[in-house]
């Protein structure tokens, strides 16, 4: 069982380590990044707020103890005891209140200060990163087209591999086509295979033909001849031989001569 975990533990790191792009990890990366920075900085305003919401009650607080310290001056100039240290009772709690509020007053803008900072700090380090991302991004594009490129010129590419093997076996089916066509036709002009169609000739019937062939041409040189000697038909000089032929050439000229 542990041999098999191993396993398969070892295939999926490779499939993932396949399917797994530098490029999309550091995306995922700098987008976590700006989240937490986001959140900071929500942080950084919730405190503030709060800070101000304390500062506001402590202005009121400020405002009714000052008041109440007012109408117990006036009461005791009136003399009124009473009424005067009812006010300055009154103004002692709102004074505790006071201190309360200023002491937590304090304290949110101590947290406030920690936070911006904290805020400010993680602002340098997404910047930082995010240029070092790009720097790697582009880096990594570079080597990936370069080992493509060198892949395709050595002829180690998946692509070319294909292409190198099609034109591989195109080549091999030409050569044993040609190789095919060159046995029949040695076959056929040997006589060995039969040629349904007629077309196809034997060494003897090649040189029969020739001998045919040149016997025409030789027929019309004849007949030219003898129209131009005003002699026999081109037949009668062939049948003659080549010393009539040429007795009738050597005695053309005299009979211009005559004429």
């Amino acid at each position: 069982m542990k041999r098999m975990g191993m396993i398969f533990r070892a295939k999926a790191n490779k499939a993932l380590d396949r399917a797994e792009d530098p490029r999309e990890t550091l995306d995922y990366s700098y987008q976590k990044q700006l989240e937490l920075l986001q959140k900071v900085r929500r942080g950084v305003a919730d405190v503030a707020t709060s800070r101000k919401r304390l500062e506001l009650q402590l202005n009121q607080l400020q405002g009714q103890t000052s008041k109440l310290e007012d109408q117990g001056r006036k009461a005791l100039a009136l003399g009124r005891e009473d009424l005067a240290r009812e006010a300055l009772s009154r103004r002692a709690a709102l004074q505790q209140q006071v201190t309360d509020l200023e002491t937590q007053h304090t304290t949110l803008q101590g947290e406030e200060e920690k936070l911006t900072l904290a805020a400010q700090r993680l602002q340098a380090k997404v910047d930082a990163f995010r240029t070092k991302k790009e720097t790697i991004k582009a880096t990594y594009t570079a080597a990936q087209a370069q080992t493509r490129i060198g892949e395709a010129f050595s002829g180690i590419s998946e692509e070319m591999g294909d292409v190198g093997l099609a034109i591989q076996r195109a080549e091999d089916k030409t050569q044993q086509l040609q190789a095919r066509a060159g046995a029949i036709d040695e076959l056929l002009a040997s006589g060995a295979l039969d040629d349904p169609t007629g077309t196809a000739k034997d060494d003897l019937t090649a040189e029969l033909d020739r001998i045919s062939g040149g016997t025409d041409v030789e027929l019309e040189l004849q007949r030219m001849k003898a129209e131009l000697a005003g002699g026999s038909s081109p037949q009668q000089a062939i049948e003659g031989g080549p010393q009539d032929a040429a007795q009738q050439q050597s005695q053309s000229p005299h009979k211009f001569d005559k004429n």
